[in-house]
């Protein structure tokens, strides 16, 4: 995403945009994992039932791609620094954290069930016309069934991770294994079981005409995020 409006020489454009070409073909296999968990989940939740042994298969298949898309992409990082020159590395470290920025702020971690404006929970409430019986229901077990997760998104390693590979890549000499570690596949994996617990635990609390629709969205969003 970065590279997309970083200023660059025309002679340099054809190699950046084969790179991110590459970039986003090792990044496949995760998006494809993660179309089979949504439509693995969209399938339960027709059914009334979330067949968690599948769906914790999926998750497998999510992490070990986001571990295996990581690696994949050492290389290409490090011709990408090589292309660049010191004022496009900088140009463009200062891009990656901006969208990091703006990650966190997306991804703030809220409270299991919490009903704030902008949570899962209230946008639930608008996608499938909950009753407020349902939502103070659908709160109480999502706080019960999310209390046993004791994997916390900690931001400051985040933050310390997206600052060091900054460090490193707008320095002379840059080596992409030594600044990467396991985040993505632990970010794709708590993500993915978050979203699978949420789903899990709504789907008996929904009338079949919510289900359906509920269903029928999160399949689209799916197929949506497959074909962009």
């Amino acid at each position: 995403m970065s590279l997309d409006t970083l200023g660059t020489d025309d002679a340099k454009r054809p190699q950046i945009e084969q790179l991110q070409s590459d970039l986003h073909a090792q990044m496949a296999p995760g998006r494809e994992a993660e179309q089979s968990l949504q439509l693995e989940l969209a399938d339960g939740i027709t059914a009334g039932t979330v067949d968690t042994v599948k769906v914790d298969a999926a998750i497998a298949r999510l992490t070990t791609a986001a571990d295996t898309e990581q690696a994949a992409s050492l290389d290409t990082l490090n011709k990408l620094h090589a292309i660049l020159s010191p004022s496009e590395r900088a140009a463009l470290v200062d891009k990656v954290q901006a969208h990091w920025e703006v990650w966190r702020q997306v991804n703030h971690e809220e409270q299991p069930g919490g009903r704030e404006r902008g949570g899962r929970l209230a946008e639930l409430t608008e996608e499938v016309s909950l009753t407020p019986d349902q939502v103070t229901k659908i709160s109480a077990a999502l706080h019960t069934a999310m209390a046993g997760l004791s994997d916390k998104f900690d931001p400051k390693k985040g933050e310390a991770h997206v600052h060091a590979f900054s460090a490193a890549f707008a320095g002379r000499s840059f080596n992409a294994k030594a600044v990467t570690s396991n985040a993505n596949a632990h970010l794709a994996s708590r993500g993915a079981t978050r979203m699978a617990i949420f789903y899990e635990t709504v789907t008996p609390l929904l009338t079949p005409e919510q289900r359906t629709k509920l269903a029928a969205e999160l399949r689209e969003h799916a197929n949506h995020r497959a074909a962009a």
